[in-house]
This record gives structure tokens, sequence and C-alpha cells, in this order.
């Protein structure tokens, strides 16, 4: 009787573990910043105003993410988890971005060169308070 009892708890330890598990690994880590307009031409789709999303969640791929342009157009869930600067994170924040252009060659430059994706402004305010380098989750939709 005894073991029946601890079995349903067993069970149960087990899905929470296997949850952490994938919440741990579902995802990766990097850094964004955040450039303002003019936006266009962009390295995927030129001068193509309709390339961005009216939510204007949108970035620029760095270097890591980039792959030789296979990046464009790809959507990613980004989360801040943390910066340099104290609560510059937006606590809970999600948003869904696509990518329109390379970070490397946008006629905007970032307010800091060589993060993994450069956020239009309005993504960057939507997930973080402060102009600074954040440090991201992110994860391919």
């Amino acid at each position: 009787m005894f073991n029946f009892k601890v079995q349903p708890f067993h069970q149960w330890l087990s899905v929470i573990l296997i949850t952490i598990l994938f919440d741990a690994v579902c995802c990766e880590v990097g850094t964004a910043s955040m450039y303002n307009p003019p936006y266009t031409p962009t390295a995927c789709y030129g001068n193509d105003a309709s390339q961005f999303p009216s939510s204007n969640l949108f970035a620029a791929a760095g270097e890591g993410i980039w792959d030789n342009g296979a990046a464009c157009g790809r959507q990613y869930l980004v989360k801040c988890i943390s910066a340099v600067i104290p609560r510059t994170c937006i606590l809970g924040q999600t948003i869904q971005v696509r990518i329109v252009d390379r970070a490397q060659t946008s006629v905007s430059r970032s307010t800091r060169a060589g993060t993994t994706m450069v956020l239009s402004d309005t993504a960057f305010a939507s997930i973080a308070s402060e102009i600074a380098s954040i440090n991201i989750e992110f994860q391919q939709v």
C-alpha cells in the first residue's frame, strides 16, 4: 500500500523534471541590441515595404544566425532574460520577430555591434525598458 502512494509522486516528479529539461533545452541564449529607422533597403527584401510585419516586431540577424541569408523570413520568439542595467527586462514579456535584414550590412547601425539579433526600436521597447545590450532567450518558430 505504501508503494501505491509513492508511485504517483514519482510520476509527477518525472513529469516535472522532463518539463524543466525541455524548457532548458528549447531555447538558445544570445544578445540583442536595437536599431532605429531607416530600415530599408534590407539584405533580405530590398525596398519592399511588405517585408515588415504590421506589428513592427522585426529584427536584423547577427552573424551567428544569419546562415548565408537563410535567416531571411525566419521568425523567433524572443525574451529578455538579463542586462547590465538592473530592471531593464520587462518581466514575462515574449515577442515574436521576423528576420528582415543582416545586422552587419543594415542601413542603420545597432546600439551595439556583434549581437545575436538587432531588434527594431518597437521590438526592443516591447521587452526592455533601457536602451542597452540585453541578454535574450530565443527560439525559432
